[in-house]
């Protein structure tokens, strides 16, 4: 087995970034980039990276499910490894790979809970099925085999019956509130633009980095 990567290479030549064309608002950019992505029908172009750390570090691929000026939100199992870490040290990044388009997104800040009412709204609009699972799984905690989870799932399903699903007191929605927003551009040479805006009082600082 030869694990030599060194020479699988490829030039990045879709497009560029003139910082005088981005949105002075780092979330309208963002939304411009997110269409741009769903038009070019990427593959879950709301799947994101999210880093959260304790005293090590997490790092797995969650969807995004809708952003505004306030930030940005995802949910979980609030008993979850992520949660746990989210709970004792409240920071985190997350990254969009939008390898098809040679650009990524990434977004550092503060993680919060969202309101309950929030969360309630989003599990309403779940697939019936969907709520069941968030009900039926223990999420990060260790099983024999795929066959508890099912077994889990089916009790759930059965004792939902003909009613309507509550919103499970252990699961809900967090926000990452940025103070940091970067739009990186694959560029020919490795040359590549970088443009990141900071969080500063009311409003925020654009910079292009260097690559």
């Amino acid at each position: 087995m030869n694990g030599d990567l060194s020479n699988l290479r490829k030039e990045y030549l879709k497009s560029g970034i003139d910082k005088d064309e981005l949105d002075i608002d780092p979330i309208k950019q963002f939304s411009i980039w997110f269409d741009q992505a769903m038009q070019a029908g990427l593959i879950e172009p709301s799947a994101m990276s999210l880093a959260t750390a304790d005293n090590e570090i997490g790092i797995r691929t969650v969807l995004l499910k809708f952003f505004d000026e306030k930030g940005f939100v995802f949910f979980t199992n609030y008993d979850s490894k992520k949660s746990i870490q989210i709970e004792k040290r409240q920071q985190g990044a997350i990254l969009f790979p939008w390898l098809a388009l040679e650009r990524q997104v990434r977004i550092i800040g503060n993680i919060e809970k969202i309101t309950k009412n929030e969360s309630l709204k989003y599990f309403q609009s779940r697939p019936r099925d969907s709520q069941i699972g968030a009900w039926a799984s223990k999420q990060s905690s260790k099983i024999d085999s795929r066959d508890v989870l099912v077994d889990q799932f089916a009790s759930m399903k059965k004792k939902f019956e003909n009613k309507d699903i509550p919103l499970p007191d252990f699961w809900g929605g967090y926000r990452l509130v940025p103070n940091s927003i970067e739009f990186w551009q694959g560029r020919e040479n490795r040359l590549h633009d970088r443009i990141i805006y900071e969080r500063e009082n009311d409003g925020w600082n654009t910079s292009r980095l260097s690559p």
